[in-house]
C-alpha cells in the first residue's frame, strides 16, 4: 500500500508553483517535519549574484565537465569490443561499464554533502580531477584488470560531476522565480540537463551524436587509447573554469557548522551497506556467466547471500540509524516518488542494456567495423538530443506530464522489440532506425518523471528527492549493464558448444568468446557459427531488454498528473499585449 504523506491539495496543485527563489541547501532537504509554504518565512534574498558573462562562463565550466562525462560514456560502449579483443578479454567487456556505473552509483550520493563541506568550487573539483585522473589511466592501462580499476576511478568523479554541477547551478539560477514563465523556462531548462548529463545520463546533440562515431573513427585511425587521451584538453578546460570562476558563498547556517558537525551529515553506512548490495548482487551473476560457475558453487551463493544481508542492514540503517539518509524511507513510500523510482530503476536497466550491447550486434553479427558500428548510434543520439527538448516543450505548451512520460515509456518498448526481430534479412533501413524510439523515449522519459518527482514532494525535500531519483536510475545503468552481459554469455557458450565441435573446439570457442575480432578471419564453417551464436545471444539480450521496459512501463503507471501552472504561451502574450494596449 502507498503511504501518501503530503498535504491533500498537492494532489491538484501546479507542478511549477510561484514559489520564492531560495538556496537548495543539502543539509535541511532531509528533517522529518517541516512546515507548510505558508507558514514559512520568506526566504532570504540570494547572495550569489553574478553579471551576465561571469554566469556565461561558470555554466562554461560545469557543463563542459557534465557533457564530457556523457560523452565518454557512449565513446566507451562503442569501444568495448576492440578492447576486450586487445586485452583477449570480450567475456569480461562488460565489466568495463560496471565499474563506472558502480562507482558513480555509490559516490553520488556523498557529494550532496561533500558540496558543503568543500563547497561547490571544492567538490566540483574533487569529482574533476577523480573523473579526469580515471580518464588518463584508462589510456595508460596495460591490462583488462588495470582498465576496469581506472574506469572505477573514473566513476568516483563521474557521479559527483553532475551532482555538484546540478547543486551549484540552483545557488544562483532559482528553480522557482516569481514569474510563471522565468521559473517554467529555467526548470525545463534545468531537467533538459539533467537527463543529457546521465546518459548518455543524455542530451546535448553534438557531444552524444559524435561519441559512438567518433570514438570508432579514433579506434580504427588512432586505436582505442586515444579515446581517453583526447578527453584532456576539455577537462583542463572546465578545471580552470570551475577553479577561477566558481566562487559561490554559501548561507551562514552551513558556513558556520563545524568540519565534525559536516561529517555527521554523511551517511557512510548507508553508502556502504548499498555497495554491498549492489556490489554482490552484480557480481554474482558476472561471475556465474563469464567463470562458468554454477549456482550452485560456494562463491555463487555466498555472494547472492550476500547481497540479501547487505539489502536488509541498509533499510535498517535508513529507517532508524542514519540521521540524515541517503535514501530516506518516509519519501520511497510515496505514491509518486515510488513510481518515479521504480520506473527509473527498470528503464535505465533497457536503455543502458542496449547503448551497450547495440554497437556489439554490429560488431559481432554483421562484422562491421569499429567505426561504423557507432555510427549506427548516430540516430539513435540525434534521437537522445530532441528527446529531452521535446518534453519540455510539450509540457510547457500542455501543462501536463502523465500521457508523456507512458507514450515515451512505451516507446523504449517498441525499440527493444524492433532489436529482437533483427536477423541476417533485416534490411539496413531498418538497422538504422529501430533504435531511435530507445533514444527519444528515455531521454523524453526522465525528463518527465523527473519534474514528476519534484513536484510530488515539498520543497524541503525536492534536492534529495532528485537524489533519490539518480541513485534508482544509476543503479539501474549498473544492473543493465551487468545483467545484459551475463546474460550474453551464459547464451553465447551454450550456442557456441552446440555448433562448434570437435577436436579443438574449447580453444576456439574460449577465443571467440574473448576476442570478437577474430570472427571474420575463421574458415567461414566457424564464422557463421559465431555469428549466428552472438545473434541468437544478443536476441535473447533484447528480449529481456523488451521485457524490462514492460515492467517499467507499468510502475510508472501511479505516477500522479499535475498541471502547469500559469498562462500558457498564447495566453502570455495575449495578456501582455492587452496591458501594452492600457498603458
Amino acid at each position: 500500500m502507498f503511504v501518501e504523506r503530503r498535504p491533500p491539495s498537492l494532489e491538484t496543485s501546479s507542478l511549477l508553483q510561484e514559489r520564492p527563489p531560495s538556496y537548495h541547501s543539502t543539509d535541511d532537504v532531509n528533517s522529518l517535519a517541516s512546515p507548510t509554504y505558508s507558514e514559512r518565512e520568506p526566504d532570504p534574498t540570494p547572495v550569489n549574484q553574478f553579471s551576465k558573462a561571469d554566469k556565461c562562463w561558470i555554466l562554461a565550466g560545469l557543463w563542459s565537465g557534465v557533457l564530457l562525462g556523457a560523452f565518454d560514456g557512449t565513446v566507451v560502449a562503442t569501444l568495448l569490443t576492440p578492447i576486450g579483443s586487445e586485452f583477449n578479454a570480450s567475456n569480461q567487456s562488460s565489466y568495463i561499464g560496471t565499474s563506472y556505473l558502480l562507482s558513480v552509483c555509490c559516490f553520488t550520493p556523498l557529494y550532496g554533502r561533500l558540496a558543503d563541506i568543500l563547497g561547490r568550487k571544492g567538490a566540483m573539483l574533487l569529482a574533476l580531477s577523480l573523473f579526469g585522473s580515471g580518464t588518463i589511466f584508462c589510456g595508460m592501462a596495460q591490462s583488462m584488470n588495470a582498465l576496469i580499476a581506472a574506469r572505477a576511478v573514473a566513476g568516483m568523479g563521474g557521479g559527483g560531476v553532475m551532482t555538484v554541477s546540478s547543486i551549484t547551478v540552483t545557488d544562483f539560477i532559482p528553480l522557482y522565480e516569481h514569474s510563471y514563465q522565468s521559473s517554467e523556462k529555467t526548470h525545463t531548462y534545468l531537467a533538459a540537463l539533467f537527463s543529457k548529463g546521465n546518459n548518455e545520463d543524455y542530451t546535448k546533440a553534438w557531444r552524444i551524436c559524435l561519441g559512438g562515431p567518433l570514438g570508432g573513427w579514433v579506434n580504427d585511425t588512432f586505436g582505442w587509447r586515444s579515446a581517453f587521451y583526447m578527453q584532456a584538453p576539455v577537462l583542463l578546460f572546465s578545471f580552470v573554469l570551475v577553479a577561477t570562476k566558481v566562487n559561490i558563498t554559501l548561507p551562514d547556517a552551513v558556513q558556520n557548522q563545524t568540519l565534525s558537525e559536516k561529517l555527521r551529515r554523511i551517511d557512510y553506512l548507508g553508502s556502504l551497506t548499498l555497495v554491498g548490495t549492489v556490489g554482490c548482487l552484480l557480481l554474482g551473476f558476472s561471475l556465474k556467466s563469464t567463470e562458468e560457475m554454477r549456482w550452485s558453487d560456494p562463491i555463487i551463493v555466498g555472494l547472492f547471500s550476500a547481497s540479501v544481508i547487505f539489502a536488509f542492514l541498509f533499510v535498517w540503517v535508513e529507517k532508524f540509524w542514519a540521521p540524515y539518509p541517503v535514501m530516506p524511507l518516509r519519501l520511497i513510500t510515496q505514491r509518486t516518488p515510488l513510481a518515479v523510482s521504480l520506473s527509473n530503476l527498470l528503464t535505465s536497466m533497457s536503455a543502458f542494456s542496449m547503448l551497450y550491447n547495440a554497437p556489439l550486434y554490429f560488431a559481432a553479427v554483421r562484422l562491421n567495423s569499429a567505426a561504423v558500428a557507432g555510427l549506427h548510434l548516430l540516430p539513435h543520439s540525434v534521437a537522445i538530443s530532441t528527446g529531452s527538448v521535446f518534453a519540455g516543450w510539450i509540457m510547457r505548451r500542455t501543462g501536463k506530464l502523465y500521457t508523456l512520460t507512458l507514450v515515451s515509456s512505451f516507446m523504449t518498448i517498441v525499440a527493444s522489440t524492433l532489436a529482437s526481430c533483427w536477423n541476417e534479412n533485416s534490411s539496413a533501413f531498418h538497422l538504422w532506425i529501430d533504435l531511435i524510439p530507445q533514444g527519444f523515449g528515455m531521454a523524453s522519459f526522465i525528463t518527465s518523471t523527473l519534474i514528476a518527482m519534484i513536484a510530488g514532494v515539498l520543497k524541503e525535500d525536492m534536492a534529495v528527492a532528485t537524489g533519490i531519483t539518480y541513485l534508482f536510475r544509476t543503479t539501474g545503468q549498473v544492473l543493465g549493464v551487468s545483467l545484459s552481459g551475463a546474460i550474453l554469455q551464459a547464451v553465447l557458450l551454450q550456442k557456441l558448444k552446440e555448433r562448434i565441435t570437435g577436436a579443438g573446439a574449447a580453444e576456439l570457442i574460449y577465443d571467440i568468446r574473448h576476442t570478437a575480432e577474430i570472427i571474420p578471419l575463421l574458415s567461414a564453417e566457424h564464422r557463421k557459427a559465431a555469428v549466428e551464436s552472438y545473434g541468437d545471444a544478443l536476441r535473447v539480450v533484447f528480449i529481456c531488454q523488451a521485457a524490462i521496459s514492460g515492467l517499467g512501463f507499468l510502475a510508472c503507471l501511479p505516477i500522479q498528473e499535475s498541471a502547469l501552472s500559469g498562462p500558457r504561451p498564447e495566453e502570455q502574450r495575449n495578456d501582455e499585449g492587452e496591458n501594452g494596449e492600457r498603458d
